[in-house]
């Protein structure tokens, strides 16, 4: 399992957006990047953060910040939950986990006493030099762009 810290340099990341295309890290060198894990479209949580980024969007990018999620889900799943909720980032389906391990945001988690495998929540804000500035690991759903902007 990968731990990254604040100052090392994020794992390179590439993979399907919810309209097929390609998103790879090195279209975002120079530009601050929120990459933001979670663990499943269309759930209460999941939506709550994704919205929070949505109601957000104008702020975020007017204080440079791209905004990328990442899930297990399929590219039909994140187009489904992107066009439900009128999502204006992209969705980096990771179904095959590569970019999910690579930031240690899997492992195993406890629900209603029982233990299974699954993604953490947690937020990574990216400088323009491709390092880790910020960690989240404690996401507040509703306000993870408050949380964000608050640390930049």
């Amino acid at each position: 399992m990968t731990y990254l810290k604040v100052g090392d340099m994020a794992p390179d990341f590439s993979g399907l957006d919810a309209e097929g295309n390609n998103i790879n890290s090195s279209d975002f060198l120079g530009k601050k990047v929120v990459l933001y894990f979670y663990p499943k479209d269309d759930t209460p949580g999941c939506t709550a953060e994704a919205c929070s980024f949505r109601d957000n969007y104008s702020i975020l990018q007017k204080a440079g910040l791209t905004i990328i999620g990442v899930s297990p889900d399929s590219v039909k799943k994140h187009s489904n939950f992107m066009e439900k909720y009128n999502l204006p980032f992209p969705l980096i389906a990771d179904v095959d986990l590569k970019i999910i391990k690579s930031y240690g945001v899997w492992g195993i988690k406890k629900m209603y006493g029982k233990e299974y495998e699954g993604v953490y929540r947690e937020t990574f804000i990216i400088d323009e030099s491709g390092k880790i500035h910020a960690i989240i690991n404690k996401v507040k759903t509703k306000e993870s762009a408050e949380q964000i902007l608050s640390l930049i």
